[in-house]
């Protein structure tokens, strides 16, 4: 098995990594997330997008996007530390980190086979479904229900501390 930080990929060299899996034949799947602290939720969405295809391609938010999304305090961890933590994973093959608010971009230049997004999205609420319909990328919505999360993670922590 490979080491974690060799999964994690510049942009520039992924593309040439997964044409050479798509000449074998080989179903690229794409998902994409900030992991600002690695839970349950995010295992069971990435091993449900896998489920998918041969290849999981994981893009994760860098630091200046995630704080644009998420607000003032995050990321928690900062975007080396997530992409390690994320390629750790046993069914993740590659990590790019990207900074754009949407993934359309990479969808663009990696042209998948599938776009994964958890469950808290619905087919039409995936903010890059268009890219994907006109590429032909067929968009797949896995995991479990969206009970958990990050922010409510940090939350039980907050109050845990109180106690």
């Amino acid at each position: 098995m490979r080491e974690a930080a060799s999964k994690i990929v510049p942009r520039e060299v992924l593309g040439s990594k997964l044409a050479e899996h798509k000449r074998r034949g080989e179903r690229i799947v794409f998902s994409n997330g900030c992991f600002d602290t690695l839970h349950v939720g995010h295992v069971r969405y990435l091993e449900g997008a896998r489920r998918e295809g041969d290849i999981l391609v994981v893009g994760v938010n860098d630091d200046s996007s995630v704080r644009h999304l998420k607000g003032p305090g995050r990321p928690v961890l900062d975007e080396n530390a997530r992409a390690l933590l994320v390629a750790a994973l046993r069914c993740v093959d590659y990590v790019v980190l990207f900074s754009e608010p949407t993934v359309q971009a990479l969808l663009e230049e990696l042209r998948p086979d599938v776009h994964a997004k958890g469950t808290d999205y619905t087919a039409e609420t995936v903010p890059e479904r268009a890219t994907a319909a006109r590429l032909g990328i067929r968009v797949a919505i896995v995991g479990d229900p969206k009970d958990h999360s990050t922010r409510s993670f940090f939350e039980s922590l907050r109050k845990a501390a109180h106690d």
